[in-house]
């Protein structure tokens, strides 16, 4: 693969999607965490940029929202 052809990672990005997607379903960080048995302060790290989501959680996220784990990564744009 051509280096030139890798998409770089913006970790800000996370958050930013979090944000956006739980705001289209009109939710708070408290019922998203009480959803997907994560904790708030896990959701409020990851919004703010202080910690990512582990791979297991990127994929509750994910389904969650019924998105990619590369939009919520910032890779895709869907």
């Amino acid at each position: 693969m051509n280096s030139e052809n890798i998409k770089q990672y913006d970790g800000r990005l996370v958050g930013e999607r979090l944000r956006e997607l739980r705001a289209e379903k009109k939710i708070g960080q408290n019922k998203l965490a009480t959803d997907l048995d994560l904790s708030n302060a896990s959701i409020s790290y990851w919004e703010n940029g202080l910690q990512e989501p582990s791979a297991s959680a990127l994929l509750k996220l994910a389904q969650y929202f019924g998105v990619s784990a590369d939009y919520i990564l910032g890779l895709s744009d869907y």
